[in-house]
């Protein structure tokens, strides 16, 4: 596999870095670049902004509406947006439910779904987790019995990132009580706009509130809801989340987060000089760059190799790539110093002045690290993807 860029991949790379550089809202990348919190309108001011060009699903194909892109131009484009200061692509729609439905739902239900999600008109959240039922997803308990008119519905869904502004819900439900844990699941599209759903705030560590918990009370979905067929969707559940994982690997964000580290590194005066002329900052910046180019060799692998979808590897990204974000957090932490210990949460809302003693970054690298030690938890935990690799690689 040759790793070099050719002249057309390096004019695709100065296209992406110039849209970035004059689509990209001023506001939307201070945020991101003091870490500071986006608002569902960032989100889709950018996904219009991409969409107004051509390119509002990266990863899809032509004939869904997407760019059509190869491997490494969708890498090329995640790294450059990300440097660029970009938020991340909402990845409910199109990089989770999206890729099911094109590859499971009917055309009916594509044709319904699929060109809503490229300008955000629907906002999509998962439903999976429920309390007890996280890490063992095939346990859950939220059932849906058949009805004349449809499913009627009732349970309840934890941890659901940004579902206080969602649309529908992906949900997996238990269709048949009395199949083996993994046979009775079926996966149903959810309009949470509807009498029932109830989602009440989960404040997280960093003060914000990002996920929530979701109370399914006697929800109404019709039979036309359903993803495939019904009792297969532990199959769709596999095949969502090994997209999933490969995109917590963040390699765009890991860089993005590198350069912050630097710039960090350069600026903040440890004993009179800068942190970067510490030689054991020096050392550890150095060790996680060579991390990252690690991750971005694997990730091109994968996805130039993969042709039935995302497999154990998915697992391996996505431990290594929730352990560099969290590596990087925590550098920037270790950069800032006594700097970073009073926190508030208001000092991450846009427009605030106050941003603690020392440096304008002191807050967000508390916040940033607080919020990144959930990385090797979501999408299955780091002890769930070992075991994954273990039977599905080492044959154990």
């Amino acid at each position: 596999m040759d790793l070099n860029l050719t002249q057309e991949d390096i004019a695709f790379r100065e296209e992406v870095r110039q849209f970035v550089a004059t689509a990209l809202p001023q506001d939307i990348k201070d945020k991101v670049f003091k870490h500071q919190r986006l608002d569902n309108n960032d989100y889709i001011r950018w996904h219009r902004a991409l969409d107004d060009h051509g390119w509002g699903a990266p990863s899809w194909p032509v004939e869904f509406g997407g760019t059509g892109w190869n491997a490494l131009q969708k890498l090329i484009f995640e790294i450059e947006s990300f440097k660029g200061g970009a938020p991340r692509l909402l990845p409910f729609g199109l990089s989770m439910i999206g890729p099911v439905l094109m590859k499971y739902a009917s055309p009916e239900m594509q044709q319904r779904f699929l060109p809503r999600m490229l300008r955000i008109e629907d906002w999509w959240c998962q439903g999976y987790s429920e309390p007890g039922s996280g890490s063992d997803l095939a346990s859950l308990k939220t059932r849906a019995e058949k009805t004349p008119e449809g499913y009627v519905v009732n349970g309840q869904k934890t941890w659901t990132t940004l579902g206080q502004y969602a649309d529908w819900m992906f949900c997996l439900v238990r269709t048949d009580p009395d199949a083996k844990p993994q046979r009775g699941i079926s996966m149903l599209l959810i309009d949470m706009r509807q009498p029932g759903v109830t989602v009440r705030p989960i404040k997280t560590l960093d003060g914000g509130h990002d996920v929530n918990e979701v109370w399914l009370e006697n929800v109404k979905v019709p039979y036309e809801n359903l993803v495939g067929n019904e009792n297969e969707g532990w199959t769709y559940a596999k095949y969502l989340l090994g997209h999933e994982r490969t995109g917590i690997a963040g390699i765009g964000l890991c860089y993005r987060e590198l350069q912050i580290l630097k710039n960090l590194a350069a600026e903040v005066q440890w004993n009179g000089k800068p942190a970067n002329q510490d030689v054991r900052m020096k050392d550890q910046i150095s060790l996680i760059e060579a991390d990252i180019l690690s991750l971005e060799m694997m990730l091109l692998r994968v996805a130039a190799d993969s042709t039935q979808g995302p497999g154990p590897q998915a697992s391996v990204l996505k431990i290594r790539g929730s352990e560099i974000q969290q590596d990087l957090a925590r550098l920037q932490l270790e950069v800032m110093g006594l700097n970073s210990w009073p926190y508030s949460p208001s000092w991450l809302e846009a427009g605030e002045d106050v941003f603690g003693p020392g440096h304008p970054f002191a807050a967000a690298a508390s916040a940033n690290y607080f919020d990144m030690r959930k990385t090797t938890i979501y999408g299955g935990t780091t002890e769930v993807q070992k075991s994954i690799i273990a039977k599905q690689i080492l044959d154990v």
